[in-house]
């Protein structure tokens, strides 16, 4: 499960695994794991959505890495196809972040993404 052509839907960074871990230990209320979908608007077209799962849904794709999972929602599957998961933390923010190869542009803020389905 969570594998398309054999390769993971989305794989994890070290430290996208490390914050996982850390938000799972830390819940007051059993969390699964992290499920990535998209949501149509922003001003390229399509913003990455981040839910902690608490109850997974069937449907989703699951990959599991280094003790942690990801649900991947089945419509989002093919535009996620290939992305790398990361954790970073600067001076402004700490975020989840996205290298997503089927991505075609972003808006200049940085909020949302244009992106189209993977060529499989």
């Amino acid at each position: 499960m969570g594998l398309f052509g054999g390769m993971p839907v989305v794989k994890l960074t070290d430290a996208a695994v490390a914050r996982l871990k850390s938000i799972v230990a830390g819940s007051a209320t059993p969390i699964a794991g992290l499920r990535l979908g998209l949501d149509k608007g922003g001003c390229a077209g399509m913003t990455y959505k981040i839910e902690m799962v608490t109850d997974p849904d069937p449907k989703d794709d699951v990959v599991e890495q280094d003790g942690v999972k990801v649900y991947i929602a089945p419509e989002a599957t093919l535009y996620l196809l290939g992305t790398t998961v990361d954790f970073k933390t600067d001076k402004m923010q700490s975020t989840f972040t996205f290298e997503n190869p089927n991505q075609v542009s972003a808006c200049g803020c940085g909020e949302s993404v244009s992106l189209e389905a993977a060529k499989v």
